[in-house]
């Protein structure tokens, strides 16, 4: 079956498999949240980003396999409704940055800053701070040398837009920006874009739409 990232809640993940690593995409909770498990080819470590809610089904995804990682996108409580429940069944350790790991409910084993590194096995994925939606909120990259780069954004990058900034012109303007250098300017339009909800998209899909965004402020 060829990957869509089209995913409801209840309904089962949807699984892109890569020469290197594995990405199970699930649907979870009354805020229709993304969670995804990567899974490295070569160890079969595994890493999940969001542990957002329905711990049961984030669990039942992992099965018996090891994961070592929880990443934490961001500070908003739909995204980390579970986060407690599954660190503690599978031991992993909680990644998160320093500006939004206040308000989690389980203290980060490791804080990130922007342009770190977090290894799954033999997988490495780079640290994007995008500066707005919350004051920490971070994606992840995964390069792996492929022509297509997997860009795991959670709030802060969406099908047609950035992520909510409240109508805050200084918040709006920050994460427009950081998205726009961070990510526009730097990474290929064959970018597949995996957001905090909703439907996937890419770089190139979404690129002539910068003016837009920018003009109307949202």
């Amino acid at each position: 079956m060829t990957y869509t990232g089209d995913v409801t809640v209840g309904g089962p993940a949807d699984v892109r498999q890569l020469p290197a690593l594995s990405i199970a995409k699930l649907a979870v909770g009354p805020f229709d949240n993304n969670a995804y498990l990567l899974r490295c080819a070569e160890t079969g470590d595994g890493l999940l980003i969001d542990a957002a809610a329905e711990a049961d089904r984030l669990l039942a995804l992992v099965d018996e396999q090891p994961i070592s990682t929880i990443v934490t996108t961001h500070q908003h409580g739909d995204h980390w409704q579970a986060l407690e429940q599954v660190a503690k069944v599978t031991g992993a350790q909680v990644i998160a940055h320093p500006l939004d790991a206040p308000a989690l409910p389980v203290q980060p084993a490791r804080l990130v800053e922007h342009g770190d590194r977090i290894t799954v096995g033999e997988i490495t994925l780079e640290v994007i701070h995008l500066r707005g939606h919350t004051p920490g909120s971070i994606a992840l990259l995964y390069d792996g040398g492929e022509t297509i780069k997997h860009l795991f954004t959670g709030d802060s990058l969406f099908p047609g837009g950035v992520g909510n900034t409240w109508d805050d012109a200084e918040r709006f303007t920050q994460l427009y920006t950081d998205v726009a250098e961070r990510v526009f300017d730097r990474l290929p339009d064959e970018t597949w874009v995996y957001p905090g909800h909703g439907k996937d998209t890419t770089l190139g899909a979404e690129r002539p739409s910068l003016p837009e965004w920018k003009a109307r402020g949202w």
